[in-house]
């Protein structure tokens, strides 16, 4: 076996592992999620994708791993901004708080399935057709000075979700919600629950996020088992993730713009490569991490001023 076929065996080990783990004792069905479980998780999560890095680092060589690292750095700051469309999709729909871990599990392992589909799509397409790296440039300086201009999430509205729409239009739904169950049996006939929307929503709306943090991955890699790997491990930690900050999301006032900068920063290094220009991995790895650090610590810090 190759290096990258190790790998990817030590990944899917670590994987199946730790949902096991994560499922049979830190998680408990239709049961709220306490900050303390909640930053229990967070830290195995996090721990776990920095000694995959390391792992990476002594089975592949220090240039992936540095890929690595940079491409979940990169995923996991972008998933912080998925929590508040999160929260809003929860509340629109009145789910109840002991239902939401069970929803977002559902939902982050279906948003992974998604996203590997994405990824081998993506990832074929690229290899075809170079070119589309500049396309892919070229969006993210776009949607990074969008990021700017235009509070997204303030706009979004559940309601007119396309997915949502569809599934009104097709599928027989109840309102009832109060069991937790994704679908109910009434006169005889199979009626879906306000929760199997929310979950659908959740996914889908996974997949729109993937549409800026993907293309921004194929930046800094084109190795697949780097871009696979970065994105799983990111997205698996969202569920925990959304516990820990659901009550402090919007606190991080500045994260949107520290993204913003590192997505056109990313935009750049893609659209010069076409000169021959190279960034060195490790200077990506610095921005990112300089970009969002210095986001959180700033709005942390105006956050304490205007408490005074």
């Amino acid at each position: 076996m190759s290096a990258n076929d190790w790998t990817y065996v030590v990944f899917g080990i670590l994987i199946l592992l730790a949902l096991i783990f994560d499922l049979g004792l830190l998680s408990k069905k239709s049961k709220k999620v306490s900050i303390k479980q909640a930053l229990v998780q967070t830290v195995f999560w996090v721990s776990l994708a920095v000694g995959f890095f390391v792992f990476i680092w002594f089975e592949d060589g220090q240039t992936q791993a540095l890929e690595y690292i940079s491409a979940y750095l990169m995923e996991w700051s972008l998933s912080i901004d998925n929590i508040f469309v999160f929260i809003l999709i929860f509340t629109y729909f009145g789910v109840a708080e002991e239902y939401y871990n069970r929803v977002l599990l559902l939902g982050i392992l279906l948003a992974i399935f998604l996203r590997i589909i994405f990824i081998t799509v993506g990832v074929v397409l690229v290899q075809k057709f170079a070119w589309l790296l500049y396309l892919f440039g070229g969006f993210l300086i776009y949607t990074g000075i969008r990021m700017f201009l235009i509070n997204d999430d303030n706009e979004f509205n559940p309601k007119k979700n396309p997915v949502y729409r569809l599934i009104k239009k097709f599928v027989p739904l109840t309102n009832n919600i109060s069991d937790g169950n994704f679908y109910k049996i009434i006169d005889g006939k199979k009626y879906y629950t306000m929760l199997f929307i929310v979950l659908v929503i959740l996914a889908t709306t996974d997949i729109v996020f993937a549409l800026d943090s993907i293309p921004a991955v194929f930046a800094i890699t084109q190795t697949k088992m780097i871009i696979y790997t970065s994105n799983i491990f990111a997205v698996l930690g969202l569920r925990s993730l959304f516990f820990l900050l659901q009550g402090a999301v919007s606190k991080f006032r500045y994260l949107k713009e520290g993204i913003a900068v590192v997505l056109i920063f990313i935009g750049l290094k893609m659209l010069i490569e076409y000169f021959d220009i190279h960034i060195p991995i490790w200077i990506s790895l610095l921005v990112i991490v300089c970009c969002i650090n210095g986001a959180i610590l700033l709005s942390a810090f105006k956050a304490k001023g205007s408490r005074r």
